[in-house]
């Protein structure tokens, strides 16, 4: 029983330094696991809703695009930031910027200006839209940098279909 539970927090068979995954998220912070899980949900769920709203604003005539542009990005914002409840600022800020997420990174936040652009400045909707779908693709493929082999499925699957 021992065994499952190093397994399953992380641990290695013969290390004892560090603890795994949830323990060292529950030392990064002050706040309970409890209300880290609840500002996480309710955040992510906030930006999810955000988005869809605004998706749904964009084909408003007059005032539709710009509605559009800030609840897309301030969805995605808030679903990032989610994430910060589990690890703290400073640790999500390094995960951003790690080897492995810092193109999906950039691509994401270029992206997010890059849409409010096409929409406040340019008054281009085609753009401010294809902005949004890639800044989508760069989130999830952010998103599935966390997830182990994700990336390579998805790309497997790709060869496949193509």
């Amino acid at each position: 029983m021992d065994k499952l539970k190093r397994v399953l927090s992380g641990q290695d068979e013969g290390s004892t330094d560090g603890g795994g995954i949830l323990e060292r998220a529950n030392q990064a912070s002050t706040l309970a696991w409890g209300t880290r899980m609840k500002g996480f949900i309710i955040c992510f769920v906030l930006g999810t809703f955000c988005s869809i709203l605004g998706t749904c604003l964009l084909w408003i005539p007059g005032f539709g695009l710009p509605v559009f542009a800030v609840l897309y990005s301030v969805g995605n914002i808030s679903a990032l930031a989610s994430t910060m409840f589990l690890m703290g600022p400073l640790k999500q800020v390094k995960n951003m910027c790690a080897k492995e997420r810092a193109l999906a990174t950039v691509i994401m936040l270029t992206c997010l200006v890059l849409t409010l652009c096409a929409a406040f400045w340019w008054k281009n909707k085609g753009l401010a839209l294809l902005f949004c779908i890639l800044q989508f693709l760069a989130f999830t493929w952010y998103g599935l940098s966390y997830i182990p082999f994700a990336r390579d499925a998805v790309i497997k699957l790709f060869s496949l279909c193509t």
